[in-house]
């Protein structure tokens, strides 16, 4: 079955088809949101300012995560980041309050506390944030004269882009929300998938730009083409990979019937966090660069020198990045599987792990075979996400070709197909795949 016919077939299924078209017009919302200028911001000389100062650093990346409405300002200017920056401080404090670790383990109920927390906490990350960058813009002179807010000035000004972004990023978080609840894939990580789409035809045009003012930028231009081709590869077949631990269930009888026993597999992936360490990641090391943003640097060559370490593709900056990486996904991945909890449920069914005893010695074991194929997994993560960058930084190039938006944009897709295809699997339609079906990162 051709691709064309099984696009065909999602729209065949009633419910799937009201699914991808909630889903599309809550994108549709969010880059029309895109657009709406916040108030009292000149953007043309915001976004020449940006460009003439580190347009591929700092301010390149987290353009890049709010789909280019930094450099535009535009009410969505935060994106989701304190979204993010609010998952992280609620998810690091249930390892530390036992009150947090409880609601984590009650289930829905928690969770859903858990959630209004995560939004209180958006709000504050966005106002400070958005206090923060008003702070920023507002000190940006041309002989002496404001340049980027040419009229508004001081409270004003401050409390209006408090106000207007914060408000834009509770808006997106809500759509968000919507997605992932009554749409197809993860919502916020899926918002975050389209703003780096978006970017990235103004991407390509630089970089043919480039290539045609300096025609020995051709051979860079073509390496790092190839450098992109095989790290979506290999970020696909990490994804994919995983490790299938053999379960088997006895015999039983039930009422008068016997039922045989099964053998059956427990697949443990490499890769179980997903994408999701490398936007925590990403989130944190954007706080020294903007703070430095915000001090006066340009007077102290002290300060200069300190926070030109945090720039990204520096040395270490990829260090740490890479770290928080690996750090980030043994993290999520201990949130995401119990081994005690899968352990229990496979006691409970009479099932067991051939060699293994049932209870604590399997609970060990899984968690055992889960710390040594999460190492290659996140490691291989911190590697995409810093190679290209080190690279970059070395030969020139953009960062929406970075490794970081490839594993976004792969992992994102990844997860939306395997939904889409487990809908149409559902209804007896054939998926994605020929062979074998489309596994996501969940």
């Amino acid at each position: 079955m051709s691709l064309i016919d099984t696009g065909r077939n999602m729209f065949k299924i009633p419910e799937l088809k009201k699914r991808i078209i909630f889903t599309l017009i809550i994108i549709f919302i969010y880059r029309l949101g895109g657009h709406v200028p916040s108030p009292g911001v000149n953007p043309e000389v915001l976004r020449n300012f940006i460009a003439g100062h580190g347009g591929e650093g700092l301010f390149g990346l987290y353009d890049m995560f709010v789909g280019g409405n930094f450099s535009r300002f535009t009410v969505f200017a935060l994106g989701i980041m304190p979204y993010i920056s609010a998952s992280i401080i609620i998810q690091l404090m249930g390892t530390v309050f036992p009150h947090f670790h409880k609601l984590q383990r009650e289930g829905a109920e928690g969770r859903k506390k858990l959630t209004q927390y995560t939004r209180y906490g958006t709000v504050i990350f966005g106002f400070i944030q958005a206090i923060g960058i008003s702070i920023f813009i507002s000190s940006v002179h041309d002989n002496g004269i404001p340049a980027v807010v040419p009229q508004m000035q001081g409270f004003l000004f401050m409390a209006t882009t408090a106000i207007s972004l914060t408000t834009g990023t509770v808006i997106i978080m809500w759509l968000g929300e919507q997605i992932t609840s009554r749409g197809v894939g993860n919502g916020i990580s899926l918002i975050i998938c389209i703003g780096i789409l978006a970017q990235l035809p103004v991407s390509v045009g630089v970089q043919v730009r480039q290539v045609i003012a300096d025609h020995g930028h051709v051979v860079i231009a073509l390496i790092f083409l190839a450098i992109v081709l095989v790290a979506t590869v290999a970020v696909v077949i990490m994804t994919q990979a995983q490790r299938r631990i053999p379960i088997q269930t006895p015999k039983k009888v039930v009422g008068s019937k016997m039922y045989a026993g099964q053998n059956t597999v427990l697949p443990l992936r490499l890769n179980m966090a997903g994408v999701i360490p490398v936007i925590f990641a990403s989130s944190i090391m954007m706080f020294p660069s903007m703070i430095g943003s915000f001090l006066p640097v340009n007077d102290s060559p002290v300060l200069q020198d300190i926070f030109r370490l945090f720039e990204p593709g520096g040395i270490l900056y990829s260090l740490i990045y890479g770290l928080l990486i690996i750090f980030f996904t043994y993290f999520y991945t201990a949130i995401q599987f119990n081994p005690t909890d899968i352990a229990d449920n496979l006691k409970r069914q009479g099932g067991f792990i051939p060699g293994i005893r049932p209870g604590k010695n399997t609970a060990q074991f899984l968690d055992n075979v889960l710390t040594r194929i999460t190492l290659p997994g996140s490691v291989f993560l911190a590697l995409i996400a810093v190679g290209p960058m080190v690279l970059m930084r070395q030969f020139g190039g953009n960062f929406y070709f970075g490794g970081t938006s490839i594993l976004i944009v792969v992992g994102v897709a990844l997860d939306t197909l395997q939904q889409l295809e487990s809908h149409l699997q559902t209804r007896n339609y054939a998926g994605f795949m020929k062979k074998g079906s489309l596994r996501g990162r969940r």
